[in-house]
């Protein structure tokens, strides 16, 4: 009986082969003492940059830069900053740091602290801004766009109208109470086109939706409340030019204005 051909003999082994697993690849693990100088060496590093941030003279707060202030002076505010010279640079609590500013120097609106490295405290300062004024004696409450009383002054700022408010014992300020009623104000000084804003010698306020302007020149506006002020602003602006000589305008009504006076 024949014996299995050449080509059978190649065919089986080929078959063979295939059913062998394939081989590993020979890849060695790191050894033990390899793992181990690498874990030293990354410890040694961290070591060095802790020390280096905390423990070495190389990044300590040694100065303070104040920038954006206009009626604060930057001694003031480095004052309340009490920024720890000396100090790792990297320990400076830069959020209590500004809370402490704005409860401190109430005039602040906004402050960044930032970290300049290597040496660098950076107090970036936002002041509120007075839109109105409320007079005490003889004294000056600064009010801001969001209805802050934050500073009082002994000399007026120039170009900011008074508030005067008298509500009386209206249902108004029973209702809304006078500090709704000095934000309400508050928006409508905020909102006068330009020209207006720099004539605007007084804000009053007697209820909710009678709010008028004293101007420059004996002129006067009837506001109204606050609702609308952008269109109220746009139909006051086309009234004065229409009318240059009037002294009364009417714009609580905005889709029915009126004038007199001219």
């Amino acid at each position: 009986m024949a014996g299995p051909t050449t080509a059978q003999r190649g065919a089986g082994q080929q078959t063979d082969d295939q059913a062998r697993p394939p081989r590993p690849t020979g890849r060695r693990r790191p050894s033990r003492r390899l793992l181990l100088v690498i874990a030293v060496a990354v410890l040694l590093l961290a070591a060095g940059v802790v020390w280096a941030l905390y423990g070495s003279s190389w990044f300590r707060v040694e100065q303070v830069r104040t920038t954006g202030v206009d009626v604060l002076t930057p001694a003031e505010v480095e004052s309340a900053a009490a920024v720890p010279i000396g100090a790792p640079l990297i320990s400076v609590d830069t959020d209590a740091m500004a809370a402490r500013l704005r409860q401190k120097l109430p005039r602040i609106d906004s402050v960044d602290v930032v970290r300049s490295w290597p040496h660098e405290i950076g107090l970036k300062v936002t002041e509120r801004q007075p839109v109105l004024l409320v007079k005490k004696g003889a004294k000056f409450i600064e009010v801001d766009a969001k209805g802050v009383r934050f500073a009082t002054v002994d000399k007026a700022p120039g170009r900011v109208p008074l508030l005067e408010l008298t509500p009386a014992q209206s249902a108004s300020l029973r209702r809304f109470g006078s500090g709704r009623l000095v934000r309400e104000a508050v928006r409508v000084a905020g909102g006068l086109p330009r020209a207006v804003a720099k004539d605007t010698q007084v804000v009053r306020v007697t209820s909710y939706d009678s709010i008028s302007l004293q101007l420059t020149g004996g002129r006067t506006v009837v506001w109204g409340s606050s609702e609308e002020g952008a269109v109220k602003a746009r139909v006051l602006t086309a009234l004065m030019k229409a009318a240059p000589k009037a002294g009364h305008f009417d714009v609580s009504a905005p889709t029915a204005p009126a004038v007199s006076g001219s």
